[in-house]
């Protein structure tokens, strides 16, 4: 976390630093948040979750029609039910995913027609029909149709079969929709010799697509975006056509995916061009394309995306130091002269960097302006993001010219930044609190019985994220180790961050140890592959000094990639402005005091609401204080409970994300504070064995279940039911936190999809009727994950059951309960 903000005035101290330009007069139109979009971003309903969902605001996601044989999930109709429930905006149906073979096997338009009209009855049928958009083909560049192919004769045979399939399917839809929207062609990259030509058929023939679609998927694609994009336009206004939506259905390579400083060089991108677009799907379905771990947990993807969510108002110009150039500090901005905000997210280069914002319009923030500054840094696929840390709170005054300049010192090429200008009114913002942190590489550490692996770079766009592009694999022998030479500047303890990936099928561990001291076990839960970065979290005691800390063989094979080291202050804590969070209502702002987190207050009045998206490290108990000037409501996982200005509440909140809802009759908000490591104190807890089964559900012994057994065999019969009997001290609203693991998977045969299946169970409290959950793929047998249900209790004894009647569940090893209010 070495990025930081010098006091004003200090700016030249850097050697020249690289420029960002951000003009507030040059206003691009109304942010439209389209390139949060995904290909198979969902699973099933509930993978992901909604409090993972809902705070992005996704405008389109692409799926296969219902009972597609391309994938065992992901269907549109299943999955539009979470999308619609947590604000989404429309679905692509991707309609050749009917088919189960990649590429899709050509049967011949013939074959393909009886599918169509399938899909489309479905479809058109459904409550939200208006709010689909059919894609025919998908890639026809080079599947079934070869238009890339270099020969004109041969291109122009393949072009007129196409023509004549794409027009005679455009008229089935619509013969069956009258209002369907359809998408295309689709290509799997940018071809203006078929797109001038299709153009020109299509508006002959009367069936032009409402939505222009192809796929950006080459990490030059990061230069060659524009060139496309004004190509495209020039085609449209040639051929006299008004210009269409666009949509990039497919965009970036495996190494940008999770990658805050990559994903905010595509977003920037086409946001500026106004498109709507979704990240391609090269793993596993359900994770927002990498952007969620597990189902509810935010990476840094993640909160990249959610920082674009909350950009409101108009976006501006951005002039970056290199524009339309691959792996260069790029950026987009956003100005609300209602809101009095503006907001800069830029990434993806190391090194120094000044953002300057000019015209900054006095009428809207005065003379002086409160900069806040904060990291969303690169945590891996599969790791874990607290909320992004504040590196600086400082006043700055306006420039005689208007302009603000805010330098940014020490940034490192796979996080993304932003920058929030409010008006500065008096008082002085709380000091930002940084720890300090170093980070090492396990490639530039002393490895023994180990291999330096090259990965992710822009030659290899589709090999995964690695940081510093390199990793430490083939740490399969007995001897096998990486040492690391770190320097801590002071006595205490310090959190270890270690980046690594685990394909060995199951938990596997290393020896940690300090400076050849007694080593403890570090274990690794599982991940997709080897190179499917994670994070694990464990603390290490250090004196001030050098130190070598080694990571040996332990009972399987664990890749290395990256330590984090950094100063522990305490229990975690974040301070999360009100002047930034969603909003309904009308409520207004205010900023005469710049004390606290700076940003000002949101003042709420009766109909107005702020939702908080508030990150927990684990299960458990944290406190929570509003930041409020008169008393306040806050509802959480279904229960609402008034809170006093200042006075400390016990609330359970989940792993991950919490979306925490605040309304007042009248109360100038600036903050809600969160703190603590999640306390299990206080909460029920009841191992596997104290069910009573049924139906052939059994306890099956297992090391890795956390009392050395789980309930197994459960479910696939209404008779086959697990049943708690939880005693409740009183009456209330509880969190129902399950522990489970299952490996469920379908092998479609796609060498890069990772075809994993949810599980489902019915679970039933006291006399209510069951509740249907969904529970994610654990990546192996062995790796138990916690889903959260909120559920109802009585005061004394409780029956929770549950069961599967069609399908086996999975496997249970515990279950928690905690009263939402503590």
């Amino acid at each position: 976390m070495a990025a930081t903000l010098p006091a004003a005035g200090n700016a030249a101290a850097a050697a020249d630093p690289q420029r960002l330009t951000v003009d507030l007069k040059a206003s691009e139109g109304p942010v439209m948040l389209g390139a949060n979009g995904s290909l198979y971003g969902l699973s099933d309903d509930g993978v992901p979750s909604d409090a993972a969902m809902e705070p992005l605001k996704i405008t389109s996601v692409s799926q296969k029609p219902e009972g597609g044989a391309q994938h065992p999930n992901g269907d549109a109709l299943t999955v539009s039910k979470s999308f619609f429930r947590n604000g989404g905006g429309e679905i692509n149906v991707m309609m050749q995913d009917i088919y189960a073979k990649w590429p899709y096997e050509d049967l011949g338009i013939d074959d393909y027609l009886p599918k169509v009209d399938k899909i489309v009855k479905e479809v058109s049928a459904d409550p939200n029909s208006d709010r689909f958009v059919y894609i025919p083909f998908n890639e026809p560049d080079q599947i079934w149709y070869k238009l890339d192919v270099a020969d004109q004769a041969q291109y122009e045979k393949n072009r007129d079969r196409f023509f004549q399939d794409w027009k005679t399917v455009y008229q089935r839809i619509r013969a069956i929709d009258p209002d369907a929207r359809i998408a295309g062609p689709n290509e799997a990259a940018y071809h203006t010799r078929l797109l001038k030509d299709f153009l020109a058929f299509a508006k002959r023939e009367n069936v032009l697509p409402q939505v222009m679609t192809w796929h950006e998927l080459g990490s030059g694609s990061l230069r060659d975006f524009q060139a496309h994009y004004d190509d495209y336009r020039k085609l449209e206004r040639e051929a006299g056509i008004a210009p269409l939506k666009i949509n990039i259905d497919e965009y970036a390579n495996r190494r940008d995916l999770s990658v805050p400083g990559q994903l905010v060089q595509w977003v920037s991108m086409f946001e500026r061009n106004k498109v709507y677009a979704n990240m391609a799907y090269w793993d596993a379905a359900g994770n927002l394309s990498g952007q969620v771990v597990r189902s509810n947990i935010p990476n840094g993807g993640w909160w990249l995306f959610r920082w674009y969510a909350g950009m409101t108002g108009d976006t501006v110009k951005v002039t970056p130091p290199q524009p339309n150039t691959i792996d260069t500090l790029q950026g987009l901005a956003s100005l609300d002269t209602s809101r009095r905000q503006a907001q800069v997210l830029l990434g993806g280069s190391a090194g120094d960097s000044d953002v300057v914002v000019r015209d900054v319009p006095r009428s809207v923030f005065g003379r002086t302006v409160t900069a806040t500054v904060a990291e969303a840094a690169w945590s891996g696929y599969e790791g874990q993001h607290a909320a992004p840390r504040v590196l600086a709170r400082t006043k700055v005054k306006v420039a005689d010219d208007g302009s603000v300049t805010v330098p940014l010192r020490g940034l490192h090429k796979m996080s993304a930044y932003r920058v929030v200008l409010t008006p500065g009114g008096s008082g002085t913002p709380s000091a930002a609190s940084v720890p300090w942190s170093a980070s090492y590489e396990a490639e530039d550490a002393a490895i023994t019985d180990g291999k330096v692996y090259t990965q992710g770079t822009v030659q290899n766009a589709n090999g995964y994220a690695a940081s510093g592009t390199k990793d430490v694999g083939s740490l399969n022998q007995p001897g096998s180790k990486v040492a690391f030479s770190v320097t801590v500047p002071k006595d205490g303890t310090y959190d270890l961050a270690i980046l690594y990936g685990n394909q060995s099928g199951g938990p596997a561990t290393q020896k940690l140890s300090v400076d050849g001291g007694d080593p403890v076990t570090v274990t690794y839960p599982s991940t997709e592959n080897w190179t499917y970065r994670a994070k694990k979290d464990v603390r290490v005691q250090l004196k001030a000094g050098t130190h070598q800390l080694t990571l040996s063989k332990g009972d399987a094979e664990v890749t290395l990639d990256r330590i984090d080291l950094t100063t522990r202050t305490g229990a975690p804590s974040a301070s999360y402005e009100a002047t930034l969070a969603d909003i309904s209502g009308k409520p207004s702002y205010d900023y005469t005091s710049s004390a606290g987190v700076g940003t000002g207050s949101l003042v709420l009045r009766s109909g107005d609401k702020a939702v908080f998206d508030v990150y927990a490290p684990r299960d458990g108990y944290y406190t929570v204080v509003p930041r409020t000037s008169a008393a306040v409501k806050l509802s959480l996982h279904g229960e609402t409970v008034t809170a006093a200005p200042g006075r400390p509440l016990r609330l359970y909140l989940v792993a991950g994300n919490n979306r925490i809802a605040m309304t007042s009759s009248h109360s100038a908000v600036r903050s809600l504070d969160v703190s603590g490591d999640g306390s299990a104190a206080g909460t029920l807890s009841y191992e596997g064995a104290k069910a009573t089964l049924a139906g052939g559900a059994e306890l099956v012994d297992s090391p890795h279940a956390s009392a050395g057994s789980y309930i197994g065999r459960l479910g696939n019969s209404p008779s086959s039911t697990a049943e708690f009997t939880v005693n409740a001290p009183r009456s209330g609203r509880y969190l129902l936190v399950v522990h489970y693991a299952h490996n469920d998977r379908r092998d479609n045969g796609h060498a890069y999809n990772t075809d994993i299946m949810s599980r489902t169970a019915d679970i039933t409290v006291g006399t209510a009727d069951p509740v249907k959950v969904t529970f994610k793929n654990t990546w192996s047998w062995d790796d138990y994950w916690t889903v959260g249900v909120p559920v109802d209790l009585a005061k004394g004894a409780n029956k929770v059951t549950f069961g599967n009647a069609s399908a086996w569940a999975p496997n249970l090893d515990r279950i928690e309960l905690g009263r939402v209010v503590g």
